[in-house]
C-alpha cells in the first residue's frame, strides 16, 4: 500500500526517500539494461523512472507494440520486470506528451494526420509555433484514451498494490509548457466555445457586458475578439483567460487520470511536473507553478515534480531552488510532499560540444537542499545515455530518427549512451549512498522554520501569455515580472538566507494569513495587486502581523483598476516612480534608523507622500522625496523598501529582527557564502545541513539561540563541500549525540563516516562495547563515549566505528532498508 500522508510517502506503513534515475529503455540495447541498473544501484538509487514513447511504441495507427516485437528494446514489460528482478522501484512517465528532444514530443505523426483539427491557432487566428495539441480536443483524447488502454494492460498488473513495483504514474509531462515559451495559448474554436461556456459560469450576464462589449454566443464575433483582443477589455481577457487555462489543465489531468483507473491503475501516487527553470535560473518557474496548482491540488492523491535544470549552485543561484521548494509547498494540501520529477544531474555537454562543465558538486548540493526542505523523491534526469534509432517511415525531417538531437543521446549524462561513467558520478553516487543510509530519518523530518516566510501570489506569475499588440498588458507584465523575482530575489531573498533564515513559504491569494502562525511576511510587490489581497494583508497588518515590502506599494488591481487599499492602510501615498536614465545616476540614501547606511546607485524608486506616523528610511538624493519607510498598522508593523536595494544582509536583518524574527540557528564566518538549516523528526532527531557555496575553505562557530553547537568547536567547511551532521539520532542501539562526520553506511556491528574535519569528533550514546582501531581515540566522559579521529579528513576521509557483536543485536528494517540500498 501506497500512502500520501503528512508529506511523507508511505510505502507499507512506513515513510520512504525514493531516489532515481532516469533510465531510457527505448534509447538502449537491450542487452544493455542490466549494466544500466547496475551502475544506478552503484550510485545508491532505489528506483528507475521512464518516460514510454507513444512515437515509438505505434509508429503507425493501431499497430501498438509494448514487447517487444518489432524492436527488443521497446519491451516495456520485460524492462520494468527486469527492475523488480534487481529490487528496484519503477516510475512511469507514459505521456502522451514526454518531450525528452523526441519528435513531436513524443506523439506520433499519424495522430495530427489523422486529426488536424487539434493542432492549435493562437493570437490573430495565427498557427501556433511549437509541436502542441489542444489537450481536450475530442480527437486526441480519443487517441490519448486508447494510447493509455495498451500502456495500462502493462502497468495495471505489476503496480505495487498489485504485487509489483511501480509506485507511481506521471500524467502526460510539462502542460501547458509550449504554449507558455511561445506565447501561444491554444485558441481553436473547441477552445474558444469551452471558454465562452466558463465565462458564462464565472459571471453573471450584466457582469459579462460590462467586461466583454460583444457578443459570446457569436462564433466569428467570438472568434476575432477573442484572439484579437481590444485594449478597452485586454486586462479582462488576460485574467479570465490565465485563470481558465489553469481550469482547462486540470480537467485534461483528471481526464488522463480517469483513463488510468479505467484500464485497472489504481492507489498508487498520479504525478504532475511543473517546468520553469530556463537559464541557470529559476525566475519563472514559478509560472509553471501558476499554470498546474489547481491540477494537482484538486485532490490528494496527487503528487507535484518539480523540474530542475540549475548548472552549479552558487551564491548567484542558490537562493532560487529554495524559494521554489518554498512556492511549491505553499499551494500543497497539507499531506503533499515535495518531488523533484527531472533533477538534472551530469556535466553540462548538452550539446556534445564541451559547451559547459559543471562542478562535480552541482547535483550534490542541489539535491542536499531539496532533502532539507522537504523532498521525498528525486528523479536524477537523464541518469544515463542512449542513442536514437531511424523510425520504419521516413519523414524526410533531416535524420528520420526519434529524436532530433542525432544518433547519440544524453551526452551530459553521469552515465555515457555507451555506458561510461563521467567525472560527475561519483560524488553524485556518494551523496545518494549517504542520502539513502539514513533515509528512515529523512523520510520523516521538515525543515526547521524561523517566525517568517515569503509571500506567494500565483496570479503575479500568470504571465504565459500576452496578446503581442497590447500595450497596457506589455506595460503591466513589465511591472509584475520585474517586481516578483529578480529584485526581490538577488537582495532580500539571498540577504535572507546568508543571515541565516530558514523560512518557508504562504500562499496568500488562496489561503488565509495568520499572525499567530506567520508572524513576519516577506513580500515581492508590483504596482498591481488583486483587491482582495490587498484587504487580505491590510487586514493581516491590523491584527498584529509585520511585513517587510520590497518592491511596490501597488495602486491597482489585477485588472489595471486603481486599488490602494494596501496603501490606504500603510497611510501612504504612491506619488510617482523616479529612474535612471542617460546622464542621471538615479541615487537613494538613508535617513533615520538607515541613516549610517551609504548613498547607493539604483535604476528605480517609487516615491511617496507620507503620513505624519510613517517613519522614512531612505530618500531620492536630489529631491528628497521618500521611497523607503517603516509604519505601524492596527497592531501590526510595516516596512516597504520601494527602491532596488543592495544585498545588506545585516541591514536586512535588523529591519526582520525588528519586526519580530531572528534567525535561532546561525553561524560566525565572516566571510559567508555558506547555506545553512536544520530539520527534525517528531523523536527530535536532527541533522544540521550546510553548503559551502564557495571555492574556498571557511571555518565557523555554529550556534543556536545563543549557544554553541558541537562543543563551541571551530567547524571546517571546506571548499564546494556540503555535509548533513546529525544531533541527537538513534541508529539501533546506538544514538549520535553529535558528529562532525557524516553518518555513511549503517550495520548492526559498525557505523561507517565520511569526515569532515582534520580532525573530527564523535559523541555517542550506547551500552555496546566499541573494538579497539589505530584510527581512532575513545574516551568516556560520564555516559558519553567521545571519539577522536586521527585522520585528516583531506587525506583520508573514511573512517568506521565497530562494535563488539552481540547476539542481542538484531537487524533492523532501517539496517535492512540501508543495507538493500547499498
Amino acid at each position: 500500500m501506497i500512502e500520501i500522508k503528512n508529506k511523507q510517502i508511505l510505502i507499507d506503513g512506513k515513510p520512504q526517500i525514493i531516489m532515481c534515475g532516469e533510465i531510457h529503455y527505448y534509447r538502449l540495447e537491450r542487452h544493455e539494461w542490466q549494466d544500466r541498473l547496475d551502475k544506478l544501484k552503484e550510485a545508491g538509487c532505489n528506483a528507475v523512472a521512464s518516460y514510454v514513447p507513444w512515437i515509438c511504441h505505434e509508429p503507425r495507427d493501431g499497430e501498438i507494440d509494448l514487447k517487444g516485437k518489432s524492436r527488443p528494446e521497446l519491451d516495456l514489460e520485460g524492462f520494468i520486470d527486469l527492475c523488480e528482478e534487481n529490487d528496484l522501484y519503477f516510475f512511469v512517465r507514459p505521456g502522451p506528451f514526454i518531450m525528452a528532444e523526441m519528435k513531436n514530443e513524443g506523439i506520433p505523426h499519424w495522430v495530427m494526420e489523422k486529426h488536424p483539427e487539434i493542432v492549435p491557432v493562437t493570437w490573430d487566428g495565427n498557427p501556433i509555433t511549437t509541436k502542441t495539441l489542444d489537450y481536450m480536443a475530442p480527437g486526441f483524447l480519443k487517441e490519448t484514451r486508447e494510447w493509455y488502454e495498451a500502456v495500462m494492460k502493462i502497468v495495471a498488473p505489476r503496480t505495487y498494490v498489485n504485487g509489483g513495483n511501480i509506485i507511481g504514474l506521471q500524467l502526460d509531462n510539462e502542460i501547458g509548457m509550449l504554449s507558455w515559451v511561445s506565447n501561444s495559448p491554444d485558441l481553436t474554436d473547441t477552445v474558444l466555445e469551452d471558454f465562452a461556456s466558463w465565462l458564462k459560469n464565472r459571471y453573471t450576464p450584466e457582469e459579462l457586458g460590462e467586461r466583454y462589449p460583444f457578443n459570446l454566443d457569436e462564433e466569428q464575433t467570438r472568434k476575432k475578439a477573442i484572439q484579437s483582443p481590444s485594449e478597452s477589455y485586454s486586462p479582462y481577457l488576460h485574467l479570465d483567460l490565465g485563470h481558465y487555462m489553469r481550469n482547462r489543465f486540470a480537467r485534461y489531468v483528471e481526464t488522463l487520470r480517469s483513463y488510468a483507473e479505467e484500464f485497472g491503475v489504481k492507489d498508487i501516487p498520479f504525478v504532475v511536473n511543473i517546468h520553469g527553470t530556463d537559464g541557470g535560473r529559476a525566475l519563472k518557474y514559478p509560472i509553471g507553478i501558476s499554470q498546474l496548482y489547481e491540477s494537482y491540488t484538486q485532490s490528494p492523491e496527487y503528487i507535484s515534480g518539480s523540474d530542475i535544470y540549475f548548472p552549479d549552485m552558487t551564491i548567484g543561484n542558490f537562493q532560487d531552488l529554495y524559494v521554489i521548494n518554498g512556492f511549491m509547498d505553499a499551494v500543497h494540501h497539507p499531506d503533499q510532499p515535495l518531488t523533484s520529477i527531472e533533477f538534472n544531474c551530469g556535466d553540462g555537454n548538452f550539446g556534445e560540444n564541451i559547451g559547459e562543465r559543471y562542478d562535480p558538486s552541482a547535483a550534490d548540493f542541489k539535491m542536499r537542499m531539496c532533502i532539507a526542505q522537504g523532498n521525498r523523491m528525486i528523479n536524477y534526469y537523464l541518469f544515463s545515455g542512449g542513442r536514437n534509432y531511424r523510425l520504419d517511415e521516413t519523414y524526410n525531417d533531416g535524420n528520420d530518427r526519434i529524436a532530433h538531437t542525432g544518433e547519440r543521446h544524453g551526452f551530459a549524462a553521469p552515465i555515457s549512451p555507451e555506458g561510461e561513467r563521467n567525472y560527475t558520478f561519483h560524488r553524485m553516487a556518494r551523496a545518494t549512498r549517504t542520502v539513502m543510509a539514513v533515509s528512515d530519518k529523512l523520510a520523516t523530518m521538515e525543515e526547521e522554520k524561523d517566525d517568517l516566510a515569503f509571500a506567494f501570489i500565483p496570479d503575479y506569475f500568470m504571465t504565459e501569455s500576452r496578446y503581442p499588440s497590447s500595450d497596457k498588458m506589455k506595460e503591466m507584465y513589465q511591472n509584475i515580472e520585474a517586481n516578483r523575482a529578480p529584485a526581490a530575489w538577488d537582495t532580500l531573498v539571498k540577504a535572507m538566507l546568508l543571515a541565516n533564515y530558514r523560512f518557508g513559504s504562504v500562499d496568500i491569494q488562496n489561503k488565509p494569513i495568520d499572525p499567530q502562525s506567520t508572524p513576519v511576511l516577506v513580500l515581492a510587490s508590483a504596482l498591481y495587486m488583486d483587491k482582495q489581497v490587498q484587504r487580505k494583508l491590510a487586514d493581516y497588518l491590523f491584527e498584529g502581523g509585520s511585513i517587510l515590502l520590497y518592491g511596490q506599494v501597488p495602486q491597482y488591481d489585477m485588472e489595471a483598476s486603481p486599488c490602494t487599499t494596501l496603501a490606504d492602510a500603510l497611510n501612504v501615498k504612491p506619488i510617482g516612480t523616479r529612474r535612471a536614465k542617460q546622464h542621471y545616476a538615479l541615487s537613494v540614501y538613508g535617513v533615520g534608523k538607515a541613516a549610517a547606511r551609504p548613498e547607493i546607485r539604483t535604476h528605480v524608486a517609487q516615491v511617496f507622500e507620507c503620513g505624519t506616523e510613517v517613519e522614512p528610511l531612505f530618500c531620492v538624493y536630489g529631491t528628497d522625496e521618500v521611497c523607503g519607510f517603516t509604519t505601524e498598522v492596527g497592531k501590526g508593523k510595516a516596512t516597504v523598501i520601494s527602491t532596488v536595494y543592495t544585498t545588506a544582509i545585516s541591514f536586512f536583518k535588523g529591519i526582520l529582527e525588528e519586526l519580530g524574527a531572528r534567525p535561532s540557528l546561525y553561524h560566525d564566518c565572516e566571510q559567508h557564502g555558506i547555506f545553512m538549516t536544520s530539520t527534525k523528526n517528531n523523536e527530535n532527531e536532527r541533522f544540521i545541513h550546510l553548503l559551502n557555496l564557495d571555492g574556498f575553505d571557511k571555518q565557523m562557530t555554529i550556534y543556536e539561540n545563543g549557544r554553541p553547537l558541537f562543543g563551541g568547536r571551530k567547524l571546517e567547511l571546506h571548499s564546494k563541500e556540503g555535509v548533513m551532521l546529525p544531533v541527537e539520532m538513534t541508529l539501533g542501539d546506538v544514538t549520535i549525540v553529535q558528529s562532525t562526520a557524516e553518518v555513511e553506511a549503517v550495520t548492526p556491528d559498525q557505523l561507517d563516516f565520511r569526515l569532515t574535519q582534520s580532525k573530527d569528533i564523535i559523541v555517542l550514546k550506547t551500552d555496546r562495547s566499541l573494538l579497539p582501531s589505530d584510527e581512532y581515540e575513545v574516551k568516556r566522559e560520564d555516559e558519553k563515549i567521545v571519539i577522536h579521529s586521527k585522520k585528516h579528513a583531506k587525506v583520508d576521509d573514511q573512517l568506521t566505528i565497530r562494535f563488539q557483536p552481540t547476539s542481542k543485536i538484531t537487524q533492523t528494517d532501517h539496517h535492512t532498508q540501508v543495507v538493500q540500498g547499498n
